[in-house]
């Protein structure tokens, strides 16, 4: 590390979190575990990272200055020696670019971008590196991402830079609601009217979708999404977006919507699709539906409005 970011008052503590994919931890970790604890070793740093089964996890890199630098150095250069091995098979020319992301607090990013974008561009050509700061915050959370990518002492340079730029600035405002990434969906199967996540080789009884299937079921008015034999719980970032239109009769859609789109809103929620209701069209007895998201989540919404009219259904049988 050049002693002159520690003379520019950087020698303090201090906590940097990268975001990664699944394949490139996996990679830091090493065969059990041996790749971190080398780091750790070395660097002196404390280095965690996040539990669970998700396409994307935290490391959290803590300690002094030059720990987190030395361990920061050697997470570059594991990154660096896989695009190299990846290479080797490779019909390409040339050599991809390093490229990671570190979460910082969106309060924090202001500075970070300067008046006119005038302080991400002097990092950019001090050290010759690619940044780009994310417009929008990290789902659930007051944090957004950094995106870094070059070669090894060109991201190392630059991470220092933001690093002195976050520590000059007053500390983040208001609380920071961290960054915690969601576990990636399981498969979820229907069977003998229970239901289950399929984790590994394992099946888990899920009670709460179990509950939603049998009232999707019960004398349904409508046809259940064609794949009701299972659908993706949880929301998968990189499956495709598509669209699926419902036709609900217009006596039918306040119980969809709910006491000032109460209802609406928690389908919304829970399935992560957009639903669109259209307006009334004169003459017509019914609505048009329309759900945009994921499959996985527009199969979730279907199966939640199927509840709802199920409900509705019955409570007007019922009477």
């Amino acid at each position: 590390m050049d002693t002159s970011v520690v003379e520019g008052g950087l020698n303090v503590t201090l906590t940097i979190r990268l975001l990664m994919h699944g394949k490139e931890v996996g990679s830091i970790i090493g065969k059990k575990g041996e790749s971190v604890k080398k780091m750790r070793e070395e660097s002196g740093a404390r280095i965690n990272i996040s539990e669970g089964n998700c396409p994307e996890r935290i490391i959290t890199l803590a300690g002094p200055t030059t720990a987190i630098f030395k361990a920061f150095s050697m997470i570059i250069e594991k990154l660096e020696e896989d695009i190299s091995s990846s290479m080797t098979n490779s019909t390409a020319t040339s050599k991809p670019p390093v490229t990671l992301r570190i979460v910082v607090p969106a309060s924090q990013c202001g500075s970070l971008i300067g008046k006119g974008g005038c302080k991400i561009k002097e990092i950019r050509e001090s050290t010759g590196a690619q940044v780009q700061v994310a417009g929008d915050m990290l789902p659930n959370s007051t944090e957004r991402a950094i995106t870094i990518a070059g070669t090894p002492q060109p991201i190392i340079e630059c991470v220092k830079q933001i690093c002195v730029v976050m520590l000059e600035v007053s500390p983040p405002k208001g609380v920071t609601i961290p960054y915690r990434p969601k576990p990636s969906g399981s498969p979820v199967i229907f069977a003998g009217g229970q239901a289950y996540a399929v984790q590994g080789q394992h099946a888990i009884p899920q009670p709460d979708l179990t509950k939603l299937h049998q009232l999707a079921m019960q004398q349904s008015p409508f046809p259940i999404a064609p794949n009701n034999q299972g659908f993706q719980a949880g929301m998968d970032s990189s499956a495709q977006t598509s669209s699926h239109e419902l036709t609900i009769p217009n006596d039918l859609i306040g119980c969809i919507i709910g006491r000032q789109g109460a209802k609406i809103n928690e389908i919304r929620q829970m399935s992560g699709a957009q639903i669109k209701i259209a307006n009334q069209v004169e003459g017509s007895t019914d609505r048009q539906v329309t759900i945009t998201g994921s499959p996985a989540g527009i199969s979730l919404a279907e199966y939640l409005i199927n509840a709802r009219l199920s409900s509705e259904a019955t409570g007007l049988a019922a009477n």
